[in-house]
């Protein structure tokens, strides 16, 4: 058996459409990464909200479940 790496396949580019379907993909989850990142620096800072403060999980899963209803079919 060769100890080298298998060649990388050759990349093949995307039509211009495609492209920015990838980009505004990558936005989009690139802005829910740092609101998750912001968050976690609050909790850091300041420590776990109370309670009290919260929302219900089935409250936030049947909102969370309805944006995603309502979403644009996107490329992955």
């Amino acid at each position: 058996m060769s100890q080298q790496p298998a060649p990388a396949p050759a990349r093949q580019p995307l039509d211009e459409h495609a492209a920015e379907s990838v980009r505004a993909y990558a936005a989009d989850q690139r802005a829910k990464v740092d609101v998750l990142a912001s968050v976690l620096e609050d909790i850091a800072a300041n420590g776990y909200p109370s309670p009290e403060t919260g929302v219900p999980w089935e409250t936030a899963r049947d909102a969370h479940l309805a944006r995603l209803a309502d979403e644009q079919p996107r490329v992955a």
